[in-house]
């Protein structure tokens, strides 16, 4: 029996809350490793830190303003559903790591460690949220978009624009930072790219 055949097995609301609380911690956490080990990562997020070591502004803050105009995209394409569970995922991300930093203190943060563990924990709450029609926007949106409409893997196609960002880094940072940076996108990617594939997940929100 092909996967599409098999049925659907949709989400409960309270599935939905829980994932999507989860998932925000999980990234808001990895992220909060980065900082830390002068790290970048990918995507909307890497942006976010990158302006937020340049201005002294919080993660958060830009991390949700960069987001805004992407809103439009996701309306357009994925619907209000996945646009409004958007909004709330990046709301939360904005707001857990701006506390998180208060939660948790590190004293001594391996910048191997710090990528590996950062992107680990980044991945692995995107990809929560992704099983339950939600996105962290930004490429996100546009990485989801490909995989529904055209197949392409979504993990693989954040890493290819990820790749592009982390080689403007090179103007901000030291070549050792970046090249353990492109080992933390390289783990986050690999993650979703590995775990989310068009057919492999049955169930629907």
């Amino acid at each position: 029996m092909r996967m599409e055949d098999l049925p659907k097995d949709p989400h409960k609301p309270y599935e939905d809350i829980m994932a999507m609380l989860l998932g925000t911690l999980f990234v808001a956490l990895g992220v909060t490793f980065y900082p830390h080990a002068v790290l970048l990562t990918g995507s909307t997020a890497g942006l976010a830190l990158l302006l937020n070591d340049v201005t002294g502004w919080g993660f958060g803050i830009w991390f949700f303003a960069i987001n805004l105009p992407f809103y439009y995209l996701a309306i357009k394409r994925m619907g209000w559903s996945f646009t409004l569970r958007t909004f709330a995922a990046i709301g939360l991300v904005s707001l857990f790591s701006e506390l998180t930093q208060g939660w948790v203190e590190f004293a001594n943060v391996p910048s191997l460690y710090a990528a590996l563990m950062g992107g680990a924990l980044m991945g692995i709450g995107m990809l929560m949220l992704f099983r339950h029609r939600t996105s962290l926007g930004g490429i996100n949106i546009l990485a989801l978009y490909l995989q529904d409409k055209h197949g392409l893997r979504a993990g693989y196609v954040q890493l290819g624009i990820d790749g592009v960002i982390l080689l403007v880094a090179l103007t901000q940072l030291a070549l050792d930072r970046v090249g353990y940076s492109v080992l933390g996108a390289l783990t986050l990617n690999l993650i979703i790219a590995l775990n989310h594939k068009p057919g492999r997940y049955i169930g629907v929100s």
